[in-house]
């Protein structure tokens, strides 16, 4: 498979900074050192990049997913890689000590996607997020130099509940996809109806407060950090629970667009989470 002309951007940087803006919660801290909001905002664009191949690229998605996976193994191997957002990843890896394992996951995530668009269980979804969603967290961890098995075993709580709030909010954009990431089983029982979705409200409930039992177990995580990694992490958790706020200020109606989450739920949340007050 041949690589990509030298200087090939699959991504724009201005369509990049657009969706990092759009996100339920602050990718990266303006108050942040400049390094570590330059690390973070590369690992940011390199999975944005993956899920917009898997979700909008023209042409064969899986053949793309699999060229820039092969571009992406360059980074760890050469640190010559094609893509203009890989050889930003080059300083990070570099100074951060990343590993390939959690980045090669989030592209085996949106290579799934290309054959499955169901999933019969709630297990069965959150299998997935293990590819599309801890890996996140994980690296981010990394980043801010954190090597802990249950710092991670708490992140990938986080982060899968964030994985699923987001499924909530996008329920009618990934329809139209021709996807859809709540279970079957809750579809069945709550008498959804899977061609147009019609009461799908009782689902996007269920699911989240599936994703709010897991971000209650994954908050801990917060208290267990210290200086510049305590403050990103609970901005990440905050924007999770604001997330809640607006789907619950919603009464589960997500067919006509996701609900969004105020900036002020999101202060609100970062600061009790700081000051120790939640799930102390």
């Amino acid at each position: 498979m041949g690589r990509a002309p030298a200087g090939h951007d699959t991504v724009g940087q201005a369509r990049l900074r657009e969706k990092k803006h759009a996100e339920n919660f602050p990718v990266a801290l303006r108050i942040l050192p400049r390094d570590l909001r330059r690390d973070l905002g590369a690992l940011y664009d390199v999975a944005r990049v993956i899920d917009d191949l898997g979700d909008e690229s023209a042409g064969d998605r899986t053949a793309a997913l699999l060229r820039f996976r092969e571009d992406l193994a360059r980074v760890f191997d050469d640190g010559q890689p094609q893509e203009p957002v890989l050889r930003r990843l080059v300083v990070t890896v570099r100074a951060r000590g990343l590993d390939l394992e959690p980045f090669d996951r989030l592209v085996q995530a949106n290579l799934q996607d290309q054959t499955v668009t169901r999933y019969a269980t709630q297990d069965d979804l959150e299998a997935y997020c293990v590819l599309s969603a801890n890996p996140v967290g994980r690296i981010v961890l990394r980043i801010f130099g954190v090597r802990s098995a249950e710092a991670e075993r708490l992140s990938d709580r986080v982060c899968t509940a964030l994985q699923l709030l987001e499924h909530c909010q996008d329920v009618a954009e990934d329809h139209r996809a021709g996807r859809i990431y709540l279970p079957r089983r809750d579809l069945a029982a709550f008498g959804v109806d899977e061609r147009d979705l019609t009461g799908v409200r009782p689902a996007v409930a269920a699911q989240s407060r599936r994703a709010m039992e897991l971000l209650t177990e994954g908050a801990p995580l917060v208290r267990r950090l210290h200086g510049w990694a305590r403050l990103a992490i609970a901005g990440y958790v905050a924007g999770g629970l604001a997330t809640a706020d607006a789907l619950r200020r919603a009464d589960w109606e997500v067919l006509a667009g996701p609900p969004k989450p105020s900036r002020r739920d999101l202060f609100i949340h970062m600061i009790e989470l700081l000051g120790g007050r939640r799930w102390a």
